[in-house]
């Protein structure tokens, strides 16, 4: 892992980094030294790393949690130059989007795309970040929805030092097996009057989620309108999964 830079704000330290053909970006306590638990931030699709939203989080997350957050731009997203392959469902589906068809499919072909390497990305970042002092081994969450949660299933059900996630936006195209294989305590946020994921399809996901402790928060509001108390409820979901009073998982 190469850091490129540091700088501290409002008690946030914000470090850049790269770790391979990785960009990515750690913020954690200034200057609180010990492990904490880590929280792995996915960003939804045509975003970067340092979105406004995600940076917004991951600073309150930061500040008022204490947790340590990290992002990186997913394959093919913010700093990472775009495959051929990409580009090819990229423009297939604003054409189906434009024509008022059935986009779920192509969706679910490019999340697949981009799962293939990003869930190998995501755990040796994970493993990097781990092994830095004012981090260390401490328990793990994942916070991602839209393109962010259909990254995140498959990292979720495949990563076992990941203890608890807040996934959602999202529908079963794709993910229902591997869904089923999520067994850790999930918060999935769901937008009623969504205009890219009819809620029936998210409902079908939650659904498939297997976790025994999962919990639905239905807000109205189209695709990118979370609300922003949804902020707070995280944090909370986090600090009770991840604190240092947290039951491990079974």
């Amino acid at each position: 892992m190469r850091f490129t830079s540091q700088t501290s704000s409002d008690g946030v330290t914000e470090h850049l980094f790269t770790l391979g053909e990785t960009p990515g970006v750690l913020w954690t306590p200034q200057d609180a030294p010990g492990t904490r638990p880590v929280i792995l931030m996915g960003h939804g699709g045509g975003q970067h790393k340092k979105a406004p939203g995600v940076e917004a989080r991951a600073r309150r997350f930061v500040a008022e949690g204490g947790f340590a957050v990290v992002a990186i731009d997913a394959p093919h997203h913010g700093e990472r130059p775009k495959g051929e392959e990409f580009n090819r469902l990229a423009a297939e589906n604003r054409a189906r989007m434009a024509a008022g068809e059935d986009k779920a499919p192509l969706v679910a072909a490019m999340h697949e795309l981009l799962a293939e390497q990003a869930v190998a990305e995501w755990q040796a970042v994970l493993t990097a970040v781990q092994q830095l002092d004012h981090v260390g081994a401490g328990p793990v969450g994942y916070w991602g929805v839209s393109m962010g949660c259909g990254l995140g299933v498959p990292l979720v059900a495949a990563e076992p030092r990941v203890r608890a996630a807040v996934l959602g936006l999202l529908g079963p195209s794709g993910l229902a097996g591997t869904a089923a294989r999520v067994t850790v305590p999930v918060q999935f946020l769901l937008q009623w009057d969504d205009q890219l994921v009819p809620r029936d399809q998210s409902l079908a996901l939650f659904d498939a989620l297997a976790s025994p402790d999962k919990t639905l928060h239905a807000n109205p509001g189209d695709h990118g309108e979370i609300p922003a108390f949804e902020t707070d409820s995280s944090l909370r979901f986090f600090t009770r999964h991840l604190g240092q009073d947290a039951p491990l998982p079974v």
